[in-house]
């Protein structure tokens, strides 16, 4: 009797459990934590003085909004994990859509890494790679329950978050004001400023990377996240100004604990509340950064382009267990060897490129809208503006990544 050919069940597909609140809290979660906590150091070192700060937020505000736009408007005709990778592949080129999976990946997981060791040098400076290393453990435990136990988390998170930045902020405008500047700058270095700071900006992908898992994605996708950047860019404004208001881009250009030493100078009774609520917004950028790398994995192992293990899908918690572990290791290694700001340039560069082919991918449906094309030039812009080992090894990086690209695109055919 002739064998019979071996049956190979599908892996089953990710299931909509999101609605338009917890896609919202996630964005808030993603962004909140992520600028508030640690780039005003190398942004206020890079801008020089309080007003080519601020100008250097709205730089990146409005950059964050044109690919928020571009982004909501592709995850609406394409519901589905992968955001950035999925729209180049389909409206440019898979070359493209490579390019900005392969620069989610990185640049995401030395994200994930940056948040990690925010987490370790705000609640236990002495040990803080270690204490890193314990919370990427632990939250990567969290995302295998399935997205239903990160939405919840992520609100309890957001909550916490906000709520010790209002209190940070009415001690700091109550206080005494003490500001040191550094002087002027060049309009360059507002650019640079402006591409740490949008580090803070662009955990709104993470709405569109759970484009699966997302009930009515052509409606809620569009509106969580403009709404969710909304309301992170009034809390960061308000931030920057009591932080300047207080300390001056000359303290701040030296901190690593930023907000820490705002509450110090305002409230010193506030500072350890401070602590507290910066590892938990850190914990909270990173439970979803870890599970947006995920997701992006999973769409390029179901394309091939990455290996296909990495496609599994649990059967009961409906998460992507391999590619969820395989996140959480390379960020493990990223915590053991990068410090924190060169982790948030090296990201910054990676994030960057991912938009501007969201923007290209945009600027293919039509219309007269200039956002996309706005867009497209501020991510090249303000990407060759980051400090030169950021660019570099950014560089290095996607030529690894298109090396990975040809093999690939020879095995598949």
């Amino acid at each position: 009797m002739p064998a019979q050919p071996s049956q190979t069940r599908p892996p089953p597909p990710l299931r909509r459990h999101l609605g338009l609140p917890s896609a919202i809290v996630i964005g808030l979660a993603s962004m909140l934590g992520a600028g508030v906590f640690s780039v005003w150091g190398p942004a206020a070192a890079a801008a020089g003085s309080g007003a080519a700060l601020l100008a250097a937020l709205a730089v990146a505000g409005l950059l964050a909004y044109c690919n928020a736009d571009s982004s909501a408007r592709l995850a609406a005709i394409y519901p589905q994990s992968g955001g950035a990778y999925v729209y180049g592949t389909e409206r440019l080129h898979p070359a493209a859509g490579f390019a900005a999976g392969w620069g989610f990946l990185v640049g995401k997981t030395a994200s994930a890494a940056a948040m990690a060791l925010t987490f370790g040098h705000y609640l236990l400076p002495e040990y803080h790679r270690a204490l890193a290393v314990a919370v990427v453990v632990a939250l990567c435990a969290v995302n295998l329950l399935g997205v239903k136990k990160t939405a919840v988390a992520a609100a309890v998170f957001a909550s916490v978050t906000v709520g010790v930045l209002a209190a940070v902020v009415i001690a700091g405008f109550t206080g005494p004001a003490a500001a040191q500047h550094l002087g002027r700058t060049h309009p360059w270095g507002v650019l640079t400023a402006a591409g740490f700071i949008f580090f803070a900006f662009a955990g709104y992908a993470r709405i569109a990377t759970l484009g699966e898992e997302v009930k009515r994605p052509e409606r809620t996708i569009p509106r969580a996240i403009p709404i969710a950047l909304a309301i992170t860019f009034a809390l960061y404004a308000t931030v920057a100004a009591a932080a300047l208001y207080v300390l001056g881009t000359g303290t701040l250009a030296g901190s690593e604990t930023p907000l820490a030493d705002l509450a110090a100078a305002g409230a010193p009774a506030l500072e350890p509340l401070v602590s507290v609520g910066a590892g938990i917004a850190a914990a909270g950028v990173l439970l979803s950064l870890l599970a947006g790398i995920a997701r992006t994995a999973l769409a390029m192992a179901r394309d091939r382009r990455l290996p296909g293990g990495l496609a599994a899908v649990s059967d009961r918690f409906a998460a992507p267990w391999a590619a969820e572990l395989t996140a959480s290791t390379a960020v493990l290694v990223v915590v053991a060897t990068l410090d924190l700001a060169g982790a948030i340039g090296f990201s910054s560069f990676c994030v960057l490129i991912y938009y501007a082919v969201a923007n290209g991918s945009a600027a293919t449906l039509g219309g007269r809208s200039p956002v996309p094309w706005v867009g497209l030039a501020g991510c090249l812009l303000i990407a060759v503006s980051l400090p030169a080992p950021a660019v570099l090894g950014g560089m290095a990086t996607f030529a690894v990544g298109a090396v990975w690209y040809l093999v690939s695109e020879r095995a598949r055919r």
